[in-house]
């Protein structure tokens, strides 16, 4: 009896269910004030390390700014004349002493001013951010706080207390709200610590960082899509 034989397409890898995960909300002054849930389907699914890659390189390569140029044989000044006669000198013929291999010639195949920018689609970009997210979370490297309402003007060293209260060390991600102004400015003179706003919040500054913190404003949530 003969056996009958297939073709498959690729297979598809099935990727486990996000994981419930939770951070302790706390005060500026490190009191606990509960606990609250994470969204899985941002802090809870498992890190697509490859998407990460391309996002965070296509992310780098966007910060370039591609001015750098070179002068061709055509841009150079000079070498109008003919540097030496055409027969009877006995090396070899030359047209103009601004060719590429006379110094101070013009460059060959050298770098032009252009564009790095790549194309990464919106679902990409959201995936590499939910992944690099996710796996801060999974290492307990996020942090969440109320709110920076306490502070009423800016001062590092109320910044650097809230740090050591909240046990943050090495580099921190502060993502806040537009309103918060004053915790901008007082986390401004610490090398260690970057400011975003949660509206740029991105993959690459995320897995830059080893701890991420949060307000109740700023904590990303499961947007409701129509």
């Amino acid at each position: 009896m003969s056996e009958v034989f297939t073709l498959r397409g690729p297979v598809k890898k099935e990727r486990p269910a996000p994981a419930e995960r939770s951070v302790e909300r706390k005060s500026v002054e490190g009191a606990v004030l509960g606990t609250v849930a994470l969204e899985p389907s941002i802090f809870g699914i498992e890190p697509n390390v490859a998407v990460m890659h391309q996002v965070v390189t296509a992310q780098l390569a966007a910060r370039r700014a591609g001015t750098q140029s070179t002068k061709t044989r055509a841009e150079v000044t000079g070498g109008g004349k003919k540097p030496f006669r055409q027969k009877g000198t006995g090396g070899a013929r030359q047209g103009t002493i601004r060719a590429p291999h006379y110094p101070g010639g013009g460059i060959a195949l050298g770098p032009k001013p252009r564009g790095y920018a790549q194309r990464t689609p919106k679902k990409m970009i959201r995936l590499a951010l939910n992944s690099a997210l996710s796996d801060r979370a999974a290492e307990g490297r996020v942090a969440l706080i109320d709110s920076y309402a306490a502070w009423t003007e800016p001062k590092t060293k109320q910044a650097v207390t809230t740090l050591s209260a909240l046990g943050l060390e090495g580099k921190v991600l502060a993502v806040i709200g537009r309103e918060d102004a004053v915790a901008f400015y007082s986390f401004n003179n610490l090398p260690s610590v970057r400011t975003i706003d949660a509206g740029e919040l991105n993959a690459y500054d995320v897995l830059n960082a080893d701890w991420v913190l949060f307000t109740d404003e700023t904590l990303p949530a499961l947007k409701e899509e129509n």
